[in-house]
């Protein structure tokens, strides 16, 4: 009776577990000590597809468990399941996939128990659970994170630039003046700034390039985006590169943490490339990638970023000459001077002086503090008689100099420099190197008659190939007869 009795109990036990097994959302696979499949619960079966017939009696790795998620072979032997049946240590795993019956995979977490009886080790259990939303949870929670991390950065980056800008106190917030020389200027910046045309403005130190930069990007339908300045020629060498395109962190010694670099910084804006002459030729190459395909990599990183830019070069230097002496590519030179603009200097716009002298005026007295009404009349004829080699930023300084030093409401102008000896050429403004060059072979022409080649020809007193001054000629606008 008690045997009966037992039996009955061992039966009823075996069945409420059973149903437990059963009626919980994990999986549950047992396995026996030869690693065979003893048991599979209802909520294993509908995770893998694998009904509990497919399983019985059979090595279950082999169903659910053959191949790593990138689908290389895992071998039956390193599953940390057959460890636990062999050496009896519990393992808990969350960095695996199992394959359900259709060939597709999940990510799981599973923890493997060893089974013993009597201090010998009879099989085991395997419980898991589909960890999908959790893991796109993580998913999702990192590409939130790496977005925030993005944005602020770009917030690090914006909060850089507007100091800079601030700190560069600019000069004027609008072109002034009204002079034939500065209309002209006007009206190459009404036809172009509504396109996205690349942009070179030359012109000497001081003439205000950069206003005309402000200018375009000012009239142009980027303009609720930024405009950027990076002034190529005041970055050392071994920085332009991380400067223009930004860095990975780690991609040299002292980059401590990412940074985006200024075209990343001017996407959907304008990049103003000031001084751009002085780039390094490695560099060129990569501006051109930039402009010609709108793709960029940071340094020390694969991955492409797409940006949309456009650019604004300025530079004092005769681009045309770095060209053809090697120092500049022609390629990058043509890309960037879609629409040329010559800045004028300020001998040749001398009529805007007046209004330039009041607009200036007006902005020392508020940051002096002053009331200065205008300049004396002996101070104005010194200002127009004077040949301004520094243009517009020297007749800054001098007025800033006078208002110093002086005593509103009048403004008596300290003698400007070099004054007397400027006296005599001021009527005969300074020639441009071009200018020069074709005055000068002309010069030449007129003494020979005009003879190119030759020993009393003029490629010979020039010390020139007769080839290379024909090419010059042709280029500098010289027609004479051979």
């Amino acid at each position: 009776m008690p045997i009966i009795t037992t039996k009955i109990e061992n039966d009823n036990l075996k069945l409420r577990y059973e149903l437990i097994l059963k009626s919980i959302g994990e999986g549950v696979y047992g396995l026996d000590k030869e690693g065979n499949t003893t048991f599979v619960n209802p909520a294993a079966e509908k995770m893998t597809g694998w009904s509990e017939q497919d399983l019985i009696g059979k090595v279950v790795h082999e169903f659910h468990h053959h191949s790593h998620e990138d689908g290389t072979s895992y071998p039956v032997h390193d599953c940390p399941v057959y460890k636990t049946v062999r050496d009896g240590r519990q393992r808990e795993v969350g960095t695996e996939v199992f394959w359900r019956k259709d060939g597709t995979c999940f990510p799981v977490e599973y923890i493997a128990t060893a089974i013993e009886k009597d201090h010998e080790i009879v099989g085991a259990v395997i419980v898991f659970k589909d960890i999908s939303e959790r893991k796109k949870s993580e998913r999702q929670l990192e590409s939130a994170l790496k977005q925030v991390e993005e944005l602020k950065e770009q917030l690090q980056a914006d909060n850089r630039y507007l100091m800079d800008e601030i700190q560069s106190q600019h000069n004027f917030s609008r072109i002034i003046g009204e002079g034939p020389a500065l209309n002209q200027i006007l009206t190459q910046i009404e036809h172009v700034a509504p396109t996205d045309a690349s942009v070179l403005i030359q012109g000497e130190s001081g003439t205000g390039k950069e206003l005309i930069a402000r200018s375009i990007h000012s009239a142009s339908r980027r303009r609720d985006r930024p405009l950027v300045k990076v002034n190529c020629g005041a970055i050392s060498p071994s920085l332009v590169e991380s400067e223009l395109f930004g860095h990975e962190k780690g991609s040299f010694t002292g980059a401590l943490q990412r940074r985006i670099g200024r075209f990343e910084l001017a996407d959907g804006g304008t990049l103003f490339l000031d001084e751009v002459g002085e780039l390094p030729v490695d560099i060129q190459v990569k501006l051109l990638r930039v402009i010609q395909e709108g793709e960029l990599e940071r340094l020390g990183s694969n991955q492409t970023l797409n940006v949309d830019v456009r650019i604004i070069a300025a530079t004092n230097r005769n681009m045309q000459s770095m060209v053809d002496q090697g120092a500049f590519r022609s390629d990058l030179f043509y890309r960037l001077s879609v629409f040329p603009i010559q800045a004028v200097s300020l001998r040749q716009r001398k009529e805007d002086i007046p209004l330039l002298v009041k607009h200036i005026l007006d902005r020392l007295n508020l940051r002096l503090g002053k009331q200065f009404t205008g300049v004396s009349d002996k101070g104005m004829h010194a200002l127009l008689h004077y040949n301004w080699p520094g243009n517009i930023r020297e007749l800054q300084n001098v007025l800033e100099r006078a208002a110093i030093v002086g005593s509103p409401p009048t403004l008596n102008i300290l003698d400007l420099p070099n004054s007397r000896q400027q006296k005599a050429v001021n009527s005969k403004p300074l020639l441009s190197l071009h200018e020069a060059e074709k005055s000068y072979i002309k010069k030449v022409l007129i003494s020979v008659n005009g003879t190119i080649a030759g020993k009393e020809g003029a490629a010979r007193i020039l010390d020139l190939p007769p080839s290379t001054l024909r090419s010059k000629m042709k280029k500098l606008g010289i027609i004479t007869v051979d």
